[in-house]
């Protein structure tokens, strides 16, 4: 058995299409998005445009430069779990959200131009089953920014 360092793994799975994939639950995606945007939870996100107002074709396609799900696709790990680029619909695909829960996140309509990693954060963690139940999660859901 030959061992490799993690940073070896990466470049393996990503130039070798035969690599088998982390294979991950949902709320392991979601955990992870949000612990990646809770790394600097000041960085400012960009934010998609009326999202709700776009045909689903359209709406699947929309992305922008350091938006929430730019965040996601740059995690290499998450790549290696099956997330194929940073548009909505893949989004939308790869963490299991309908478009009502990933509209809340990261349409201009709730935050504007852009938004803090850190809100975003608090918003993919509503879509965590611990969070929502319970007294401690409707606390969350009370005082959610």
């Amino acid at each position: 058995m030959k061992h490799l360092a993690l940073e070896q793994l990466q470049v393996l799975e990503k130039t070798d299409p035969d690599y088998p994939r982390q294979i991950l639950s949902r709320n392991e995606r979601i955990e992870r998005w949000a612990e990646l945007l809770e790394r600097n939870p000041a960085r400012r996100l960009t934010t998609l445009y009326q999202t709700e107002f776009q045909s689903a074709g359209t709406r699947d396609a929309m992305r922008a430069d350091g938006s929430a799900l730019t965040v996601a696709f740059e995690d290499s790990y998450l790549q290696g779990s099956g997330l194929s680029d940073d548009s909505y619909g893949e989004a939308k695909r790869f963490f299991e959200l309908n478009d009502h829960q990933l509209h809340r996140m990261v349409c201009y309509c709730h935050f504007g131009a852009n938004v803090s990693a850190g809100t975003t954060a608090r918003y993919v963690r509503r879509f965590l089953p611990s969070q929502g139940k319970g007294m401690m999660g409707w606390l969350r859901q009370l005082f959610a920014v």
